[in-house]
């Protein structure tokens, strides 16, 4: 469950391309479609290994293109569709641009049964299976090799195993994330708390959550989500961090009406009626708590990295306002990321091409998305710790360029870097069930009298439901 706002589209040059992409000319290609205009014309194998003519000509259509409002970001989409087009010239890279967020769930289930997606579109880690229940994607295996994804086996196998179904692979990931406590250093600072030791515990969270509030003001110390399936979302992520969970391991039963489930709740019930150290304001969803924490109105919450990216480059704040610490509890970590898919039916030859595209714009070290220089120059953040999906030798490569660039105080980052918690994906059906998850979290948090058993069994029946329609 990630928004798109943390988006980090970069640069290169048409020198820079040649060098990335002269495995792909040379090894990733396909045959034209009949039936379909601009399928792909120019000749070639039908062999998903075969190289891709460079005299191909189609259309490929592709989600998330940056709104003008970041014109940053669309500067370094336009690069980079011109730099690959020193390549093939006849690839026409047609963006779609959505206001607001770029992947909403009731948009995206829309378009899904509309068949309306473009060819290459974005999705969250949690959606693979939906996507395969409305027959969305190309299942692209063959075409995904060393050879047209040079730093293949440099991706952490667990963001590509988020991608696969039955062995098979249906999208190439663009970020990845873990969850860990976010916290707003000056108010840490005013309330008398250290701010480079973020609290590990929930029993430290509650504590420092009251000390924060107490500076008055309308301060929350602590804040949580409850809507737009964000509540359900951030109860999963707390469950993994006490070493719970929320489908047992069959998959189709829930595990979260249990002890460890109701701590969670009452512990949340505690901290909002008793301690009141989380704000009257309530049934917040994704945007909400980066607001409040931006204007210094609240001390600390769950999220990923990048949302302090997001807060400094849409809200205005600083980034040495903000420090991360591991997740509370520390067992585990709720782990998740977005990715494209490629649109079922298509041609082989737009297979290859959206392969192309993604290897270059998304997973090639100092390329795309990971030219820190270029992010740099053009005022773009550099030094969040995340997406960072590399092993080996790309990992050290990325890393030393991310610091050499970085525009913020990494520091702040450290007690999140230096304990790493074991990431843990998301339950199956995630969306479905962070939905029913969501009424637990607003029930504890806008009734003083909720009954924290009848909202986790309720919640269990429904979960149930929708583990048996699998």
């Amino acid at each position: 469950m990630r928004s798109a706002w943390f988006r980090r589209t970069r640069r290169t040059t048409a020198t820079a391309l040649v060098s990335v992409l002269a495995l792909t000319a040379l090894a990733a290609c396909g045959t034209s479609s009949s039936g379909n205009n601009d399928e792909g014309s120019g000749g070639g194998s039908s062999d998903p290994s075969a190289p891709l003519d460079p005299k191909t000509k189609l259309t490929l259509t592709i989600d998330c293109m940056p709104p003008a409002a970041k014109k940053p970001e669309l500067k370094e989409w336009n690069e980079d569709v011109k730099a690959f087009n020193t390549i093939y010239p006849n690839i026409k890279i047609e963006g779609r641009s959505t206001p607001g967020q770029c992947l909403e769930p009731p948009r995206f289930t829309a378009m899904l049964k509309a068949k309306s997606q473009p060819d290459v579109f974005y999705t969250y880690f949690t959606d693979l299976q939906q996507v395969l229940d409305n027959a969305g994607a190309e299942d692209i295996s063959a075409y995904v090799t060393a050879k047209t994804v040079p730093a293949l086996a440099d991706i952490q196998p667990d963001v590509m195993n988020s991608l696969k179904h039955d062995g098979k692979l249906y999208g190439l990931p663009t970020s990845n994330y873990t969850m860990g406590l976010l916290i707003n250093r000056k108010l840490f600072q005013q309330a008398g708390l250290d701010p480079d030791n973020p609290p590990t515990t929930w029993e430290g969270v509650r504590s420092a959550a009251k000390a924060i509030a107490g500076l008055g003001n309308g301060i929350a110390g602590y804040g949580e989500y409850s809507a737009g399936n964000t509540g359900g979302w951030h109860y999963t992520a707390t469950m993994y961090g006490l070493g719970g969970d929320i489908v047992d391991a069959s998959g189709k039963k829930a595990a979260f009406n249990n002890d460890l489930g109701k701590q969670v709740v009452s512990n949340l019930h505690a901290m909002r009626w008793d301690d009141e150290s989380m704000g009257k304001t309530q049934l917040l969803k994704w945007g909400d708590l980066q607001k409040q924490i931006a204007s210094d109105k609240l001390g600390m919450f769950l999220a990923a990295p990048d949302d302090i990216a997001y807060m400094v480059q849409q809200l205005g704040a600083r980034f040495e306002n903000f420090g991360m610490g591991p997740i509370p509890g520390g067992k585990a970590t709720l782990f998740g990321g977005n990715n494209y898919m490629i649109k079922k039916g298509i041609s082989p030859d737009k297979i290859k091409a959206a392969v192309a595209w993604l290897t270059y714009k998304n997973l090639t070290v100092g390329k795309g998305q990971f030219d820190w220089a270029r992010t740099k120059a053009d005022g773009l953040p550099v030094g969040v710790p995340q997406p960072n999906f590399w092993l080996n030798a790309s990992k050290t490569q990325d890393d030393a360029a991310r610091a050499a660039g970085a525009t913020m105080p990494v520091e702040n980052f450290k007690a999140f870097m230096d304990k790493p918690v074991k990431g843990k994906a998301e339950p199956p059906k995630a969306q479905e069930i962070y939905k029913v998850l969501d009424n637990v979290m607003s029930g504890v948090l806008t009734n003083k009298n909720a009954d924290v058993n009848k909202l986790l069994s309720t919640a269990e029946s429904q979960v149930n439901q929708i583990l048996a329609n699998q």
